[in-house]
């Protein structure tokens, strides 16, 4: 079956339920010693209120401006921005997002990228793609995926870029089916499994103790949505306050945004943006089957990707050491350590990531 138009058309009732919700948010003062976070009181005071006058149907209309389209998969059925090139033989991408953003967050990024076919799908259970019956693996991604791009829109080569979730998936589909795959661009560079950190240099070691030290203060939301995802999600689901205040922390956090400082994300994703996102989540009432990547299944084995890779060093991972990156990219062309740019590399500096993707085109004879 070939994929059918889709346009999203959120209906008034949905939008008018959400405004009468967040005008009646009952609001906190921050709690005094709190550990630093992503969000404060005030913050959230200016979204709840921002949230509350969004102008939803200005941004539908220029999301529907990004043709978008159904497609069955198997037994899924996956959204996805098709945004085609005008030449015919224009290199393809594939552009994956990950948790907490959706599919709208890498529109900026692809709107630079006229000469590519752009695919940019909804993950299963995110937005306007329906969750799956089975579970949300990075296999089960990396197979819906990769059966997107050859089975149902017949490309034969094409770029794949993923992020967060996505970034082991990108990794297993260039692993996995080379010829398919003529590029990899990497943002969030494959972590040495633990069992193979012992044997790696100092540099190495450096890295993942700087990861550890850092990650008690910051994983309280992956271990309460891997062991009670629904509980929160009830909460979420039934709180366009919380939901908000739980997105937009992450934005922040991950983000290349100052510790502290969260109104300062918007240097990097515009308030809009993050309206979109939230908007996305609350009328589709996703927020519960996007927490499923974290209590589906482990991560995957990936093996090493023997295809060309372009890796960008992002500014949370800035000492992610090149003698790691070189040993899992086995054809490495291009690596950098990026100035600017967190964990939502693509949608925090789009221009700065659309010259460098095209750059890497250029260097596979994808682009004239």
């Amino acid at each position: 079956m070939p994929p059918r138009p889709f346009r999203i058309d959120l209906p008034d009732p949905v939008l008018d339920d959400l405004r009468a919700r967040l005008s009646r948010a009952r609001l906190l003062p921050d709690s005094p010693r709190r550990p630093v976070s992503g969000m404060d009181a005030e913050y959230l005071r200016e979204l709840v209120s921002s949230w509350i006058d969004f102008d939803w149907r200005s941004r539908e209309r220029w999301l529907n401006d990004h043709p978008q389209f159904l497609a069955e998969v198997g037994d899924a059925t996956i959204h996805f921005v098709h945004r085609r090139a005008e030449r015919a033989n224009a290199p393809a991408l594939l552009l994956m997002h990950g948790w907490p953003h959706t599919f709208s967050l890498q529109l900026d990024f692809a709107d630079l990228l006229p000469d590519f076919h752009v695919v940019a799908p909804s993950l299963p259970g995110f937005g306007f793609s329906p969750p799956l019956g089975d579970p949300l693996t990075e296999e089960r991604m990396a197979q819906l995926m990769h059966a997107l791009m050859t089975d149902v829109l017949g490309y034969e080569r094409w770029l794949t870029y993923g992020e967060d979730v996505t970034a082991n998936v990108g990794d297993l589909i260039a692993a996995r089916h080379p010829r398919a795959v003529a590029g990899i661009i990497v943002t969030h560079a494959h972590f040495l499994p633990k069992a193979e950190r012992d044997a790696a240099d100092a540099d190495a070691h450096a890295f993942y103790r700087r990861l550890k030290e850092g990650w008690y203060d910051q994983a309280g939301y992956a271990h309460v949505q891997g062991t009670r995802p629904d509980t929160l999600a009830a909460a979420l689901n039934d709180s366009p306050t919380g939901l908000v205040a739980w997105l937009t922390e992450k934005l922040v956090e991950w983000s290349d945004t100052p510790e502290g400082r969260p109104r300062e994300v918007e240097r990097r994703i515009a308030r809009e943006r993050i309206l979109t996102e939230a908007t996305i989540y609350w009328a589709t009432q996703s927020i519960a089957t996007s927490f499923r990547p974290y209590f589906d299944g482990k991560d995957a084995v990936v093996p090493p990707v023997e295809v060309p890779a372009a890796v960008f060093i992002q500014r949370h991972e800035h000492d992610n050491p090149e003698s790691v990156v070189r040993a899992f990219y086995r054809d490495l062309r291009m690596f950098e350590r990026l100035a600017e740019g967190g964990h939502f590399t693509v949608a925090e500096v789009p221009a700065a990531m659309a010259d460098r993707t095209r750059a890497f085109a250029r260097e596979l004879g994808l682009l004239p």
